[in-house]
């Protein structure tokens, strides 16, 4: 096996995990923080949009099942890559859409990968996602974890705030 990671942030972390999750040759995915400057935030101070962090998750995956350029097209299928301002009914900069590399090689795909989709004219509007270096990766409290397992209806609620929609649109 030969194990790595990928951090994306695309809005409400419960929403990303799902998606993920189900795909094969993933081992884990945490919700948590990038992004940001102070160390071992809290969710509350995340929240106050002072610390700098993206609402996250990191991703350990099976890279001999699932490349990091699968991963890459999954993520502009299930968040909005056009909207720099927050992530559907989520606004705010800890919403924002990032790909946080962690290597070159991670780079250059996820670059290669948005100049595609820029190219593909799949969007009317610009591709605004931030391709960016990770900084430390802050797993949230036990309670954001497995949101969409542990609370069913909530999560049910939170997917309907438009990003439900968007990925029966783009998911392909």
């Amino acid at each position: 096996m030969k194990k790595e990671t990928a951090i994306f942030a695309g809005g409400c972390f419960w929403c990303m995990v799902q998606p993920f999750d189900e795909q094969p040759g993933i081992i884990s995915v945490v919700s948590g923080y990038c992004g940001g400057h102070v160390a071992n935030p809290t969710y509350e101070q995340v929240c106050t949009e002072t610390t700098g962090h993206a609402e996250s998750v990191e991703i350990t995956y099976d890279a001999d099942i699932v490349s990091y350029k699968d991963l890459v097209e999954l993520y502009w299928q299930i968040a909005d890559p056009t909207d720099a301002m927050g992530q559907f009914q989520d606004r705010g900069d800890s919403y924002r859409p990032v790909i946080f590399y962690q290597n070159e090689s991670q780079k250059e795909i996820a670059e290669t990968s948005k100049k595609a989709l820029v190219e593909s004219g799949e969007f009317s509007d610009p591709i605004v996602t931030q391709i960016q270096p990770a900084t430390t990766f802050y797993p949230a409290e036990d309670y954001h974890q497995d949101f969409y397992k542990k609370n069913p209806e909530r999560f049910e609620l939170e997917e309907s705030g438009g990003r439900a929609e968007f990925m029966k649109k783009h998911r392909k």
